[in-house]
């Protein structure tokens, strides 16, 4: 079993640096657009630090700010609209054909679920706000560590040693923070540790991001620790070879160009790494998927804990919303009765996958409990299919360590989704073969207990992107499958609530990106909106 990284034991830490940090750019109010951040020289008196600060990038994908879990770092954003997974999931599954937030009250969830989001929407600030928030984390701390900085400090030859890696980690999390940015605004304020301070940053399109993407995540192999040696929650290899692979497979979304032999190859670096599927499907979603089986199967985790990083994240949401109205699942999901009272439902789009012969599936956790499939009224709870794929109860029966805030961690990236790239980019051109794509796919039913393995003559792409969903829903994955498939935009595939029809209707193209947050041009003058906004 991997060590668990500390970030419990050093979320005191990690905390005071986004009080430092984020102190810093008051001029900057919404998004630190310049990496205007400095830290004490004390701090480093103690060469433990390092490791500290390295934490506290971590940190910003799981926590929002420097007092509980209603608090926020980025200033004039409400903490719940601006924790990464919760934002990642609002932006990738929410204004998709899975999920329906029942209280669109909620600022920017009515806007996010029915596609009629504008360069107000709160939560596409929170979005744009975190992942630039990441950048200017690493690029502090490679400021920080630099030759000079280590000679000046007399650093041991022990702790440069262990900064090598460091290093090579802060800079694949600003790797990963641009990706999102390729990904899901198609263009981003771009700084690196070298670039002046006090200066509005240039701004990089989708070519340029990928490019230095590819660049940076090829350049720091060597020093990124191998896969599955790293503690539990510090990424390695596995994980830039993950962004790489997934970056590949929508490379002719992102820059026109078939990139699928290199998804194909990376994908194989990553299944190379001694990563195995979990035998049970759901441990990968359970309160102890940190030390249960799940630990071979995902690749990259948002840490979440509830006692010592209390927050709104993706799995707590997840998990209280899909308690129902009528708590149909009631207490098996580790959180205290209603939950919240039926927020969450799913598309009858989702539930069609999960047809008869899914029925003893394991990744089927849908609950019908008599509940009509259709979702009519948004605001109406007792319609629409409940799942329960996520939970704070642990592989051994017992619940969390709190009953709202959750010790699930979020599996950002897992094996399971490599194995699914693969077949598509087999499929695509890629290369491999198709026994092997086949036997991919047949590996996830098996251990699924799903009887219904396929052939060659069964595996297409449509397939393919139907089993992603059985597979995959609510990780944050399927507007950017829908966008590969040509399926997001346009009228070729409508679902509940799509453009705010209640059957769904055709959105124009340039919803393939979302807009730039008015805040966010407002902080830097270079930036433009998209177009079509």
């Amino acid at each position: 079993m991997k060590p668990r990284f500390k970030i419990q034991n050093t979320i005191g830490i990690a905390l005071l640096l986004f009080a430092t940090l984020t102190s810093c750019t008051d001029d900057l109010d919404i998004v630190p657009n310049d990496d205007q951040t400095v830290l004490s020289e004390e701090l480093f008196t103690n060469e433990a630090a390092y490791k500290q600060v390295l934490a506290g990038i971590y940190a910003n994908l799981a926590l929002t700010g420097t007092d509980g879990a209603g608090n926020s770092n980025l200033k004039n954003i409400d903490a719940g609209t601006s924790q990464f997974g919760r934002v990642l999931l609002y932006v990738q599954t929410l204004s998709a054909d899975q999920m329906i937030w029942s209280y669109e009250n909620d600022p920017g969830a009515r806007e996010i679920q029915r596609n009629t989001w504008t360069a107000q929407n709160p939560l596409l600030l929170g979005m744009f706000s975190r992942a630039h928030l990441s950048i200017a984390l690493a690029n502090n701390f490679l400021r920080e560590t630099t030759d000079e900085k280590l000679d000046a400090r007399n650093v041991s030859s022990s702790t440069r040693t262990e900064i090598v890696a460091y290093r090579a980690e802060a800079r694949l999390m600003r790797a990963m923070a641009y990706y999102y940015m390729m990904d899901i605004f198609g263009k981003a304020n771009f700084v690196t540790e070298n670039d002046a301070l006090n200066s509005f940053p240039p701004v990089y399109e989708r070519s340029q991001l990928f490019d230095f993407i590819e660049s940076e995540l090829i350049a720091i192999d060597t020093d990124l620790i191998a896969s599955r040696q790293n503690e539990y929650g510090r990424a390695d290899k596995s994980v830039a070879y993950m962004v790489l692979a997934k970056m590949y497979l929508n490379a002719e979304v992102y820059i026109g160009e078939n990139h699928y032999t290199e998804c194909l190859t990376y994908c194989e670096k990553i299944m190379d790494g001694g990563y195995t599927l979990a035998p049970n499907y759901l441990h990968n979603f359970m309160a102890d998927n940190n030390t249960n089986s799940a630990v071979n199967e995902i690749i990259f985790p948002i840490v979440s804990d509830g006692t010592t990083t209390q927050n709104y994240g993706p799995t707590t949401v997840m998990i209280n919303g899909q308690v129902g109205s009528l708590e149909e699942n009631g207490l098996e999901l580790g959180v205290s009765k209603p939950g919240w009272g039926g927020a969450l439902r799913i598309r009858k789009q989702l539930a069609n996958l999960f047809d008869a012969s899914f029925a003893d599936d394991d990744r089927n956790t849908i609950i019908s409990a008599d509940r009509p499939i259709d979702i009519i009224e948004i605001s109406d709870k007792d319609t629409g299919y409940i799942i329960e794929k996520y939970s704070n109860a642990t592989s051994t029966g017992s619940a969390g360590a709190d009953q709202t805030f959750v010790d699930t961690d979020f599996p950002l990236f897992r094996l399971a989704d490599v194995y699914l790239m693969y077949a598509e980019a087999h499929l695509r051109g890629g290369g491999g073969t198709i026994t092997d794509a086949v036997g991919y796919v047949n590996a996830l039913r098996t251990r699924a207990h799903n009887p219904n393995t396929i052939s060659s003559g069964d595996l297409t792409l449509d397939f393919i992107l139907d089993e992603r969903a059985r597979e995959l829903h609510w990780e944050a994955h399927r507007r950017q499958d829908l966008i590969r498939y040509n399926k997001f935009t346009g009228g070729n595939y409508n679902w509940a609530w799509k453009g705010n029809g209640s059957n769904g209707i055709s959105l124009p193209s340039h919803f393939n990106v979302y807009p730039i947050p008015t805040g966010s041009i407002a902080a830097n003058p270079n930036l433009t909106q998209n177009t079509g906004y």
